[in-house]
């Protein structure tokens, strides 16, 4: 799959999503994460729909699969912590959830 076909299918994805179709929005995320599991714009969609339909384990293997970029971080602390709490572990996704925000702001930062 080149490069035009790649972004035509994440825009179907997007437009599925936007319009409430999570299942044809899933099938086509997951052909683009078969294609590239390291494309973290595809993970991060997949993940987000995995969720959507109780899949957390898998949602994390996504995530951990794909190079998320910088610009998505928020968006992948988020998910993973989602997914972890999802799979009843807690403390990891709340040490998920303070490693992020440490990354944002330093450890030395209050939050409310």
């Amino acid at each position: 799959m080149d490069t035009d076909e790649r972004q035509f299918l994440k825009t179907v994805a997007w437009m599925f999503m936007r319009h409430g179709q999570r299942l044809r929005a899933l099938a086509v995320c997951e052909a683009l994460s078969e294609d590239d599991p390291r494309d973290g714009t595809v993970a991060v969609a997949l993940a987000e729909l995995l969720l959507g339909e109780g899949n957390a384990a898998r949602a994390l293997t996504v995530l951990h699969e794909a190079d998320v970029p910088s610009t998505l971080a928020h968006a992948e602390a988020v998910l993973e912590t989602r997914a972890l709490k999802m799979l009843g572990r807690r403390s990891e996704a709340a040490s998920r959830w303070n490693r992020y925000l440490e990354s944002r702001k330093g450890s030395a930062r209050q939050w409310l």
